[in-house]
Parts: structure tokens; C-alpha cells; sequence
């Protein structure tokens, strides 16, 4: 987003003053809670307990009502019951303070609470006021000491600060996500409860701290949101400041109520599309604690691979095939090192060593206080062939001199390194916490850390990929194209879904629109055999079930007996349909794929491939962009499913025109992109990828339109 469009919460986040409406004496009472947190944990800013019953709180002057407060005044806390709430809100709006923070209940989470949540939102906005909540468990800043909220989590005394923010949209889970990653080493900064985002919403505050420098990590945990568009620009804003959002999404229900006319709407469910949003912007799915503790700590090395070539080094042959096969199977590679790196492994290691990728340095590391297994460490990473490095960490005495020369070693290296920690974390646990105070990540299992090294390589990638996106000064390939269409809604025959997609040169079958007596006047056919013939009816989009279709009809007679059959099954299957004639199309061969798009109430339009025929819904092998995009990024989209070598060129087959398919899928993008306002959905399937050079063309289309 835009800078100047972006709320500026800065001193939301650090405050000089607090005013708390509801403080109490009680400090197990939420308003006591909130008094205690703010004078127990350094926050050095103004707190100002507002309680007409009281003349001091803990020690503070307590004031009888919000406009008796000393200005600048920051903040106010709300922790009073829900119908006291708007009030309190109008007179700090006349009172001059810019933000609230409401953790009051009983708004729109609860069936009778809408009326007063009204009441909020209207507020707020004739106070001019920002506020987060209501019903949230608060915010904080713990490299400053301001807990403003109430809970178990804000009063644990461990909390780690550090350069992660933590937005969440489940105040009480996400806050104790946050205990946790803290006994674990993870630092945080700011930590904000959303609640029922009344004002300021989850992507609110996500913008505000991505751009923070004392932030490089974000972490959410989410439960769903309707800004779909802005949440791909957060993505795209993300991979342009090179800082990855951790997103835990919860939820995985549709993300609004699609359609199921057409084919691409079955395919292109609310989930996918978050999920689309993920892959391709700059965010890493995590789905545990353990995950978002081990990425954190991944990208907190603050090193990003240039490949996913990774050099494995171990002490146990055991180990190393282990972490071999689980770097493979997360998408990593172990290539061959260089004959001078074999040669230099040979030289410092014991002859019954292995010098190859995995390599097993042997447990003979013992003997010389791991001198060898450290060098052989260094020896790797400096392997033009490796783009990273995972090692298993060593024990005992000999442990901590190791890391200390180790940590010497890497001085100037820029390829990520992270420890498999080997051990339990309390065994050699200062040799642990020397490592990763010194930047080298320590993972506990094999699998987490080849996990967490995956997630680098593919944070990286999305990097790569976006810069040479933004590199690209491609125009378009057509022009935006005036439609006819008609005013009302729903489904529009074949025959004329395909002449308007032709108008962006979407290729289609030669066919011919006939009534039934004109089949029946017919002394020749129309087009050459062998033919597809079809009931033109947008009241029937499903044809095939409908048996309102026959294939590869090779004679004139043939022609008109099918036109009599489809005619009787279109009466049959659907009486009061509309009957607009007979399709008499040409055959067409080649690969079949599906390429829909669909006008998504959150995320906008939406272009969807993948493999036609019978095993569209059943494999699902689809693949998601938001249009418009150019040909480009459709051939990305091509390669992406798993039948891409299909297309490609598989066991000594000819590859397809996959330069015409994504040509087309771009003239799709552009088509649901230009006419969003009309278009709710359209299919291509069949679509036809004829060999390399031929070209693709549509056998079937179907147009659905918008009110």
C-alpha cells in the first residue's frame, strides 16, 4: 500500500501516556490487570487510572473522568462493560487522544451485541479516533515495557524482546504462540490482539510494522480476512523489503460463497486462494509452534540462500542420509562437490571418512576436539557448487571450543548455515546459546531443520522471482475490448461465450449455429467431418450430463440423427430450457487443459489451469494467479502443475505450443481483469494444446455474468 494511505500507529506503539477507563484497585480484575502490567515491566510513559471511585491506584492519582486527563495523552484503555464503551469513546475523541484500545466483550461476537457494536464503529468515527479491538486481550511493546491489555501471557515475566512482531486475530492463542518462541530464544516487539476489528484491522497493523526497521520478521496468526487484494499487495510489499511474513492461517473454509455453475468454481475454493496468496507473495505458511520457532530462527541468521543446493556434514552416516532425505524431500538438492573440495576433505579428515555430499566426518572428531569436523564445515561452504550448509552440532567438552572456532570460521561467509542440534536442548546448553547468540541457528530435529532451510530457499526464490517480475516492462498483449452483453445475469450459450472471447483472441473451433430445420434442409455438411454437434442452450451449461452432445459424427445422416437425439435429451433433461439451435463444430485433438477465471468476492479475479478431460475435479492438478498477468508469469503457472511434462515434452514426446498456451491464459487474465464489473466466472474446457508451432483452440466455452 501506498505510504500515505497506510494508518500511521507509531505512537499507538509507543505512547507517552496511557489513560485506563476502568482501572481498578483489584489487581485481578482486567482494569487492575492492566495498572499492574504497565508500572511492573519498565514502561517509562504517563499512566493514568480513570475511576471516578478512586483518588489514587496503585499508587497514581486517579482521575473521575477522561477529560480530567493530562494531554499529550497517547492512548486510552478501555475495560469497562460493552454498553459503557461509545460513550467513553466520544469524550476521548473531544479529549484529543488518537487512540483506544477497547477490550470490552459482548459487541459483535455475540447475536445481541450488534446493535452496540453499531454504536461503536459510529463512535469512532465521529471521534476521528483509531482504536483496536473491541473484545481483544490488548497490545504491547516489549522492548519498552508497554503491556497494555490484560491475560496470563502479558504478565509472564520472561517475554523475550527482539525483531519480531506478532499480529494476531485470536488475542489468547497468539499471545501464548508468543510465550512459547520466547522460551525458545524468539525476541519480539510488538505484539497486537485484533479482536473484532471495529477499526483497525489485522492488515492494518500488519503494513504498520512491516515498514518498521526494528522489525524483520512479521508472524500472524490468522483467521480470515475480505481484503483479499490488499493482502496480495502486502505479500508483494513484503518481497520488496526482503522481510518474510509468518502466516498461520486457521479457518480453511471458503472464503465466500462461490458459485457452482462452472467448473472453475468448483476448483477454486476460498482456501486455495489464501493459498495462492502465500505461495506467491512474501509469506511462509506455518502450521505449529515448532514451525514458527524453527523459521524464526532460520531467517534470524539473516542470510539468504542463492540456491537449493545444500552441503550436509555430519558425524554419524546415519545422520547424514537422514538429513539427506529429508532435504530432497523438501525441495532441496545435495549435488556433487568439486574434485578440489573431495580433495581438501581428504585432507583433513581420517582416510575412512566420507567425502562426499552427505558427508560423514566420522565420531574420530572426538580425538582432535573436532579441529577436522569444524574444518570440514568451512571446507563445504566454501564449495561453489553449495548454496547452504546444514551440519549436526557436536557435545560434550570439547563442544564449546568448537563453536567458538566455528563461529570464527563464518566471519564474511554469506551462505546460510544452521546447526541439527543433536542433543537435548539443556545438554551443552551454553554451547546452544553462544551459537545462536552469534548468529547460527541450532534446530532440534532433522526434519524442522531441512523444513526451515526449505523455507529460506523458497523465500529467496519468491525474492528472485519478484524482482525480475518488477524488471519486466511487458505491455500488454490486447488491448481492453468493448463487449456486448446482455443486462440480465447467468449463463450465456457456448456459441456466444466463445465470439466474445475471440474478440481477445481466444482461439476457438470453426462452427456453425443452425436451427433445427436448417440441419434438416442439409445437403452437405457445413463444416469438414468428423464433427461435434451440440444444443446451443445457456439454460443447459452442463451438456455432457445433459446428453445433449455426440462427438466424431463422420456422415450427413450421421449429423442429422444427432441433431433429432441432442434435441429430445435437451426436452427430457430440462423442458422449459431455452433452445437456441444446433452447434455443428469441428473436432479438435491435442492435450486438454481447463483455463477459467472466476470474479472472487474477496480476492477479485482469479485465472485457474490445469488438466482438462474427465480428471479435471477428480486430480484437481489446477493452479491459481490473480489477473491480469502477463506471458510471463503463464508459463510460470504452466509449469506448475504435475502435468507439465505433458506439455513439455514427456518420454521422447513432442512438446505442445505452450508459447500459445500462455498467451492465451494471459488473454484470460486480461478478459475477467477488463470486464470484472459484468464477468462472474468463465470456463475453456476443453481447451486443445496442439504440437509446438499449431497453436491452442477452445472447444467449449461457457460465460457467466454478474447482475
Amino acid at each position: 500500500m501506498a505510504a500515505s494511505t497506510r494508518a500511521d500507529l507509531t505512537r499507538f506503539l509507543n505512547p507517552r501516556s496511557i489513560a485506563i477507563v476502568g482501572a481498578s484497585n483489584d489487581p485481578v480484575r482486567i482494569g487492575g490487570q492492566t495498572i499492574k502490567l504497565l508500572t511492573t515491566f519498565g514502561f517509562k510513559g504517563n499512566v493514568y487510572p480513570v475511576n471516578p471511585k478512586y483518588d489514587t491506584i496503585a499508587g497514581l492519582k486517579c482521575y473521575p473522568d477522561v477529560a480530567s486527563v493530562p494531554q499529550p495523552c497517547d492512548v486510552v484503555l478501555v475495560a469497562l462493560a460493552g454498553a459503557q464503551v461509545p460513550a467513553v469513546i466520544e469524550q476521548c475523541g473531544k479529549a484529543g487522544i488518537p487512540f483506544a484500545i477497547v477490550l470490552s466483550a459482548g459487541f459483535g461476537e455475540v447475536e445481541d451485541g450488534k446493535s452496540l457494536q453499531a454504536q461503536l464503529k459510529a463512535a469512532i468515527k465521529s471521534s476521528g479516533m483509531r482504536m483496536v479491538g473491541p473484545n481483544c486481550l490488548g497490545v504491547a511493546n516489549l522492548s519498552t515495557g508497554f503491556r497494555a491489555g490484560f491475560g496470563g501471557t502479558l504478565q509472564v515475566p520472561t517475554l523475550k524482546s527482539g525483531p519480531v512482531a506478532m499480529i494476531t486475530q485470536s488475542g489468547g492463542f497468539g499471545f501464548g504462540v508468543v510465550s512459547s518462541a520466547c522460551y525458545y530464544g524468539i525476541g519480539f516487539n510488538y505484539l497486537v490482539s485484533t479482536g473484532n476489528e471495529d477499526d483497525l484491522s489485522m492488515l492494518d497493523w500488519v503494513e504498520h510494522v512491516l515498514e518498521q526497521p526494528e522489525v524483520e520478521i512479521v508472524t500472524v496468526f490468522m483467521e480470515g480476512t475480505t481484503e483479499g487484494r490488499r493482502l496480495i499487495k502486502i505479500g508483494e510489499r513484503a518481497l520488496e523489503l526482503g522481510k518474510p511474513i509468518l502466516i498461520w492461517k486457521v479457518g480453511n473454509t471458503s472464503a465466500g460463497r462461490q458459485a457452482v455453475t462452472s467448473h472453475t468454481a468448483r476448483l477454486t475454493a476460498g482456501p486455495e486462494l489464501f493459498k495462492t496468496v502465500f505461495r506467491h507473495g512474501g509469506f511462509v505458511e506455518v502450521r505449529d509452534i515448532d514451525d514458527l520457532v524453527d523459521v524464526c530462527k532460520a531467517f534470524l541468521g539473516r542470510k539468504l540462500p542463492a540456491g537449493n543446493r545444500v552441503g550436509v556434514i555430519t558425524m554419524s552416516g546415519g545422520a547424514g542420509v537422514l538429513l539427506a532425505d529429508r532435504c530432497v524431500e523438501a525441495g532441496l538438492s545435495l549435488p556433487k562437490l568439486t574434485d578440489d573440495t573431495r580433495n581438501q576433505l581428504r585432507a583433513v579428515m581420517v582416510p575412512y571418512a566420507s567425502p562426499d555430499n552427505p558427508v560423514d566426518a566420522t565420531a574420530s572428531g572426538y580425538n582432535d576436539n573436532f579441529t577436522a569436523y569444524r574444518k570440514a564445515i568451512s571446507i563445504v561452504l566454501s564449495d561453489p557448487n553449495i548454496d547452504a550448509a546444514i551440519a549436526r552440532s557436536t557435545r560434550g567438552k570439547g563442544a564449546m571450543p568448537w563453536a567458538e572456532a566455528l563461529i570464527e570460521a563464518l566471519r564474511g561467509v554469506e551462505k546460510p548455515f544452521l546447526i541439527n542440534w543433536g542433543t537435548a536442548p539443556d545438554d551443552n546448553a551454553d554451547v546452544l546459546a553462544y551459537l545462536e547468540a552469534n548468529g547460527v541457528p541450532c534446530i532440534m530435529a532433522p526434519g524442522r531443520t531441512t523444513h526451515a532451510m526449505a523455507m529460506l530457499h523458497e523465500f529467496a526464490q519468491k525474492h528472485r522471482a519478484w524482482q525480475q517480475r518488477k524488471a519486466r516492462t511487458t505491455a500488454r498483449i490486447v488491448a481492453k475490448q468493448a463487449l456486448d452483453l446482455p443486462a440480465g445475469d447467468g449463463a450465456l450459450g457456448e456459441h456466444r461465450s466463445k465470439s466474445l472471447l475471440r474478440t481477445y483472441g481466444i482461439a476457438a473451433v470453426e462452427e456453425r449455429l443452425l436451427t433445427p430445420e436448417a440441419i434438416e434442409r442439409l445437403t452437405q455438411a457445413p463444416l469438414p467431418f468428423p464433427l461435434a454437434v451440440k444444443i446451443e442452450s445457456a439454460d443447459i451449461p452442463h451438456k455432457t450430463e445433459a446428453g445433449v452432445v455426440r462427438l466424431n459424427i463422420a456422415s450427413l445422416d450421421a449429423l442429422k440423427q444427432a441433431a433429432h437425439e441432442i434435441l429430445a435429451s435437451a426436452k427430457k433433461y430440462k423442458g422449459d430450457a431455452r433452445i437456441d439451435g444446433i452447434l455443428v463444430q469441428q473436432m479438435a485433438s491435442g492435450v486438454e487443459v481447463i483455463v477459467g477465471a472466476i470474479n472472487d468476492p474477496y480476492f477479485g479475479p482469479v485465472v485457474t489451469f490445469g488438466l482438462g478431460g474427465i480428471f479435471t475435479e477428480l486430480l484437481k492438478d489446477v493452479t491459481h494467479r490473480f489477473a491480469p498477468f502477463d506471458v510471463e508469469t503463464a508459463k510460470e503457472m504452466i509449469l506448475e502443475i504435475k502435468a507439465a511434462p505433458l506439455l513439455t515434452g514427456y518420454r521422447g514426446k513432442p512438446a505442445c505450443d505452450v508459447n500459445a498456451l500462455a498467451e492465451t491464459l494471459s488473454r484470460v487474465s486480461l478478459f475477467i481483469a477488463d470486464h470484472a464489473d459484468r464477468v462472474a466466472e468463465l470456463d475453456v474446457n476443453p481447451l486443445f494444446v496442439r504440437p509446438a508451432g499449431q497453436g491452442v483452440v477452445a472447444a467449449d466455452a461457457l460465460l457467466i455474468l454478474k447482475p
